[in-house]
């Protein structure tokens, strides 16, 4: 595991839907192919050179010193720090990213900063010792293992994400999915009813159509297509008492 140095941690995201946001890994072992957003931004401010290298994840070692400076300074501002927007906090096959994540939660928790967690990977069964206040989600886009192995080849199992995230929920926890970025027909056809219903326990969905992608933008009929999914979500979510959000831009 190679290591950098931060000057600063904690940040006010863009994201529409989040507040604060922690990053502390560069880098990503999942290897998503879709492309990777994060990946694209990272090349592009020169933080990595090529797939290969975002693949070979860097914890930033100064993590908990920086925490220590700068929760006093933006405590007063925060109403939750998501882990992680632009990393995964629990990648899947690394406990040592695992285990300084949970730390990190632990430290917020006990400065009364309420966490919000989204992984490709496992969500450990000791959050469940954790607080309350934290929510807990995974990104789910298919339940076809052939297509993670391609588009998201270092990530963990689905089913195994969502038997992790269940076990939270019935620990009493807060937990939502991200279908995002969801792909179209021309790349997988899939049955998009039968992955929302593999999720009927969480409290929350979010829906994002897929960007980026050559395949995705060539779909002739991918605005009716994002248009029809959104409505199954939202008619899903209302009909199950979930709360829903549709990413600006996926709705025509």
């Amino acid at each position: 595991m190679q290591y950098i140095l931060r000057k600063s941690l904690l940040y006010k995201t863009g994201v529409e839907y989040g507040d604060y946001t922690i990053n502390h890994v560069q880098g990503c072992s999942h290897g998503c192919k879709y492309p990777c957003y994060a990946m694209m931004i990272a090349k592009r401010f020169g933080r990595v050179k090529s797939y290969e290298e975002w693949c070979k994840p860097k914890i930033v070692e100064n993590v908990l010193g920086l925490l220590e400076k700068e929760i006093p300074k933006y405590k007063s501002k925060i109403k939750s720090v998501q882990l992680c927007f632009s990393t995964d906090p629990f990648m899947f096959g690394y406990k040592e990213i695992s285990d300084l994540s949970i730390k990190i939660i632990q430290k917020l928790n006990y400065n009364y900063i309420k966490c919000i967690v989204l992984t490709k990977g496992l969500l450990p069964r000791e959050l469940s010792n954790l607080s309350k206040n934290n929510k807990y989600g995974i990104t789910l886009v298919s339940l076809n293992e052939d297509f993670r192995k391609e588009y998201e080849p270092g990530s963990a199992p689905y089913s195994d994400r969502i038997d992790n995230l269940k076990y939270l929920h019935n620990k009493g926890f807060k937990t939502w999915v991200s279908i995002e970025p969801y792909p179209t027909p021309n790349i997988i056809e899939q049955n998009f009813q039968q992955i929302l219903n593999s999720i009927n326990f969480v409290d929350r969905i979010i829906f994002e159509k897929l960007n980026y992608n050559p395949k995705a933008t060539k779909y002739r009929d991918k605005n009716n297509y994002y248009n029809d999914l959104s409505k199954q979500t939202i008619e899903f979510c209302e009909l199950n008492k979930i709360k829903w959000y549709i990413k600006a831009g996926t709705q025509t």
